[in-house]
């Protein structure tokens, strides 16, 4: 039985107890003989707080927001005929699926703690974004692929060209070596002991974030078609100023096999990372179809079919 149904009887079930009178006592009167009150207004208040609940489930049914969910998978329903597309367990994609999110309605804030009055987002990851203006739109796609690396201790793929095409190893940071700019030179001097404790990690992404962005990051990816999108994989103008969005989630239609998907982003300046809307496509909104023709539009960006690329490793 379906949501719809199912809300559907238990109005009618609440209508019909509230309808009915079983109590067979008779009134009863006060000291002073005013009539008593009994407890029939407050049964029948209940009761259409009931049902006013189940219509507000039913009303956010029927739309792609599930405000009380904590993960992107929860918080955002698929559309009518689609199912979301398979992930393995402790893979990427799936880690990125259920990424948390903050409450419903949260607004994005700025590294310094300005909190915006941007309306291009559909949730906000709940995912710091540090007290720097460093973790932007390159920062956002290289740290989401970095946590998940360091989750499952696959320390040795965690690494990142710099602009000037340095490749920032975490592998050499954890054994104590630390990265030294100086002009057009970047080198690795060995400084501190061995440590892979997150706080040590996080010091370097703020290292690869300042360092590295569009430009760089097009350098280590490749480039992939529309047919064989897959989630973790980003379009990505790299340039300077360049953008990129990193696709969160998809699903497919079970019928005629349309593909769909969820892309997520940050800004200048650094900000949470955030679901965005479609603006293109307020029904489908905040999915995005494959079907989107030469340009992805996106609310601050377009990019053009063939930026989608994705990680070598």
């Amino acid at each position: 039985m379906d949501t719809m149904k199912k809300i559907l009887i238990l109005i009618m079930l609440l209508l019909l107890t509230g309808c009915t009178n079983t109590s067979t006592k008779p009134e009863q009167s006060n000291v002073d003989g005013s009539l008593a009150i009994n407890n029939e207004n407050t049964e029948s208040a209940s009761k259409q707080d009931a049902i006013e609940a189940i219509k507000s489930d039913a009303d956010e049914t029927a739309t792609l927001i599930n405000k009380r969910g904590n993960t992107v998978e929860e918080r955002v329903r698929v559309p009518k005929g689609f199912q979301r597309v398979e992930a393995e367990n402790n893979s990427y994609e799936q880690y990125l699926r259920e990424l948390p999110v903050k409450p419903d309605g949260t607004k994005i804030k700025l590294y310094n703690g300005e909190v915006t009055d941007k309306a291009v987002h559909a949730a906000v990851l709940d995912i710091d974004v540090g007290n720097r203006d460093l973790q932007q739109c390159a920062d956002a796609v290289i740290r989401l692929r970095a946590e998940y690396l360091y989750g499952q201790g696959l320390y040795e793929k965690i690494h990142f060209n710099f602009t000037n095409g340095f490749n920032a190893e975490y592998s050499k940071w954890m054994n104590g070596y630390r990265i030294e700019v100086k002009e057009n030179k970047t080198y690795w001097v060995e400084k501190t002991d061995y440590s892979r404790e997150y706080s040590s990690f996080r010091k370097y992404l703020d290292m690869v974030f300042a360092y590295a962005g569009t430009l760089s990051l097009s350098k280590e990816m490749k480039f992939k078609s529309i047919e064989n999108m897959q989630i973790g994989d980003v379009f990505l103008k790299g340039d300077t100023p360049g953008h990129t969005v990193i696709i969160l989630d998809m699903a497919e239609n079970i019928s005629t096999g349309e593909k769909i998907f969820l892309i997520a982003q940050s800004y200048m300046p650094a900000q949470d990372i955030h679901i965005l809307r479609n603006f293109e496509n307020g029904e489908l909104s905040p999915w995005y179809s494959v079907n989107f023709g030469e340009a992805l539009r996106t609310p601050e960006w377009k990019f053009e079919k063939g930026q989608l690329m994705r990680f070598q490793d």
